[in-house]
């Protein structure tokens, strides 16, 4: 166990205690400032955020194609420890959290009948844009963000044996430098990026949780219900992390994926079928189709568009990169043994597909409800419209209870996995960080996401995330240059290339 106070951690628990605080005296201050910040990276470095996610994704996906992505996650030879239905099912677990039960409804709903990414609301084609553009906010490019910091993170920690720490990954590019100041620094961007990543996600989950009390039996909907919700649920989170019942959460990570399940056949067979099947198809068409285009997706001519990119293109892609150092690492840790090939192709593909499911099972039936005229969906609040499709159908009381616990039980694995990550990062990368230092970053995560909830409510929560996730996004190109730089040094000392050309 490791307890001590580590530079990286008391200067970046520090500067998240001051914005605490900052938040809970002059909340107005911190809103303003927040979103003056957002404004100008959304207005200004847009394109940015475009171009430098699109470029990850191609690294990653060049590893598909060349002869290095043969070589492995580990020591040559060494097998996989996890069978690939158990990693695979570990890889959806790692994606699919409060994120997708919040917005599994609410964003094809949104695309189809407030704001059109097209400018199209209530068509057929509002209907196949809204699902397209879902898509590509949740697929291929959000596991691209994923992938790359793991792969890198995997690579450097499990073949060369460097400690499981952002700055290591960097040692090709940076020298000594990456084991000095240089390597602390880039340490605490990448723990405050974590920081406010998790917390934004817990902060979603307890608005959801409550907004589901509040449709279903008439709770308040406010700042002070979400207080006692976080509150209760941190609590929880401690007696879990305090007795070490590591076991527990395990179990509870299996129900995390029973429920969703549940859920997801539920609405599956209740619902639509037929219409969600060939959304579903469709849908995929069209991704792949318009996918480079939507990459670049700018709009410098057409001043509604472009607000409507910054508020949710540029907004999840800062969203992927600022929970990217926590999924990475999850991804990285089980990862041990697989080759390059395998697990991008893996990474990149299969949770997609799984998330491409969810979203035209949620978000078709919404549109169907809607566009048949059974139900406005759409005129519900963000955090509400999943409990407004369940009421549609038989069973929807039963449903918004399993949901309610399904958001719980992510929030508790979520708060849990994050802390152990936290200390993971402050502790040197390597070994089991101690008690104290899970339970300071369990705290302060709680009190991150209520301090954003109180200064401004989820546009706070989205603000800071844009802001936290720009440096990070630097620290990002860095590590996919040395990646390529060590793997290609690497081919060339194994003779990959020379051992293709002698074979054809």
């Amino acid at each position: 166990m490791l307890n001590k106070f580590s530079t990286v951690f008391k200067i970046s628990a520090g500067i998240m205690l001051v914005l605490v605080i900052f938040g809970v005296v002059w909340p107005k201050g911190l809103e303003n400032i927040t979103t003056n910040v957002q404004e100008f990276i959304a207005s200004k470095l847009g394109w940015y955020y475009l171009i430098i996610v699109t470029f990850f994704v191609l690294v990653a996906l060049v590893f598909l194609l060349t002869p290095l992505g043969k070589i492995k996650l580990g020591k040559q030879g060494e097998k996989p420890e996890f069978s690939r239905p158990t990693w695979i099912a570990m890889l959806f677990s790692a994606g699919m959290g409060i994120g997708l039960v919040f917005w599994g409804t609410a964003e094809p709903i949104s695309h189809y009948a407030v704001s059109s990414p097209t400018q199209e609301t209530g068509t057929d084609q509002a209907i196949k844009d809204a699902l397209r553009f879902t898509y590509f906010h949740w697929g291929i490019h959000a596991w691209g963000i994923y992938g790359i910091v793991a792969l890198v993170l995997a690579y450097f920690n499990y073949r060369h044996d460097k400690p499981g720490l952002i700055s290591a990954t960097l040692e090709p590019v940076l020298g000594d430098a990456a084991r000095g100041t240089t390597g602390k620094v880039i340490d605490i961007f990448a723990v405050i990026a974590t920081v406010i990543g998790v917390a934004t996600t817990l902060g979603f989950g307890a608005v959801q949780i409550n907004g589901g009390l509040a449709y279903l039996f008439d709770i308040p909907s406010n700042f002070f219900m979400q207080l006692i919700i976080i509150v209760i649920v941190t609590v929880l989170f401690m007696i879990s992390a305090w007795t070490g019942l590591g076991k527990g959460i395990k179990i509870l990570s299996n129900a995390n994926m029973g429920l969703a399940g549940i859920l997801f056949l539920l609405i599956f067979i209740l619902g639509p079928t037929l219409f969600i099947l060939n959304l579903f198809t469709n849908s995929i068409g069209s991704y792949i189709q318009n996918l480079p285009q939507m990459s670049f997706r700018i709009a410098p001519l057409n001043e509604e568009t472009r607000e409507w990119i910054k508020s949710w293109t540029i907004f999840y892609w800062a969203w992927w990169i600022a929970w990217s150092p926590f999924v990475g690492i999850f991804i990285a840790r089980v990862s041990k043994g697989r080759s390059i090939r395998e697990f991008v192709f893996t990474v990149l593909i299969v949770p997609s597909i799984v998330g491409f499911l969810w979203f035209a099972t949620f978000g078709g039936t919404a549109i169907h409800l809607e566009h048949t005229g059974v139900a406005e969906i759409s005129k519900l609040a963000t955090e509400e419209s999943l409990f407004g499709v369940f009421s549609e159908f038989p069973l929807g009381m039963v449903a918004s209870i399993v949901a309610i616990l399904l958001i719980s039980t992510f929030f508790i694995t979520s708060a849990d996995s994050g802390t152990f990550v936290l200390g993971l990062m402050t502790t040197g990368g390597t070994g089991d960080p101690g008690q104290t230092i899970k339970l300071t970053w369990g705290v302060l995560l709680s009190a991150t996401a209520l301090a954003l909830l109180y200064t401004g409510g989820l546009q706070a929560l989205q603000n800071t995330m844009i802001i936290a996730a720009l440096p990070f996004s630097v620290i990002m190109f860095l590590m996919c240059i040395s990646f390529v730089k060590s793997v290609y040094k690497e081919g060339k000392e194994l003779g990959i290339g020379k051992i293709q050309q002698k074979e054809k």
